[in-house]
């Protein structure tokens, strides 16, 4: 959890440099980039951490996410980390920015998304156990019933809210609605996402998920 990151204040502010590590030990802010990751068809991207992971093992999350590094911008690091876990290069969208009280430590955790393929993914194994996609209905039913990591579940009720909100201020959908698609499952050299082995079923995509082709 080491390497240098901007220390900030309540206002995201810069005011030192200092070790990541210290930083959590000691709960000073520090920054954190989130990508969330759409297809043409408007489905998200959604991941399970290796269970040897030394931080939130075997959870799932949303979005693909990482420290801001030292001198940084948000940006430049929503790029690297899409690159470095996903194997992506694409360019991100800023969407909003919040103050994070995350379980190992707080910092300002800025969201962006990006439009993705499945021909662009090449996961880290190190990073990745497995990977999917899913519907707009599909991630909420798995919201309610998949153990996410916690800030990327903070993240995905601010999105919605977000979403809410600027429908209600314009009259106009702003994130698109979800349809029903079947869901694309792919491990990571991994086996058949079904119960015990992979991830488990949303309600309102058993039938997507008890489908899907062994990897």
């Amino acid at each position: 959890m080491g390497g240098l990151v901007d220390r900030v204040d309540d206002r995201d502010r810069v005011i030192g440099v200092v070790d990541r590590s210290e930083a959590v030990a000691a709960g000073w802010l520090y920054r954190m980039s989130m990508v969330l990751c759409r297809d043409k068809e408007g489905r998200y991207l959604v991941h399970r951490r290796p269970g040897s992971s030394s931080r939130f093992p075997g959870e799932y999350s949303w979005l693909v996410a990482g420290a801001v590094g030292a001198g940084e911008s948000y940006a430049e690091a929503a790029r690297r980390e899409l690159r470095e876990e996903m194997g992506v290069r694409a360019s991100v969208r800023p969407l909003f920015t919040f103050l994070c009280r995350g379980e190992l430590s707080p910092y300002w955790f800025a969201v962006h998304e990006a439009t993705v393929g499945q021909e662009q993914i090449a996961p880290q194994a190190a990073e990745v156990a497995w990977h999917g996609w899913l519907s707009g209905d599909e991630l909420r039913d798995a919201m309610a019933s998949w153990k996410f990591v916690s800030d990327s579940r903070d993240a995905y009720h601010r999105y919605v809210r977000l979403a809410t909100d600027r429908r209600a201020e314009t009259g106009r959908p702003v994130v698109s609605a979800a349809r029903s698609y079947r869901a694309s499952f792919r491990g990571a050299g991994g086996p058949r996402p079904d119960h015990g082995t992979g991830p488990p079923r949303p309600v309102t995509a058993v039938a997507a998920v008890s489908a899907a082709p062994s990897s």
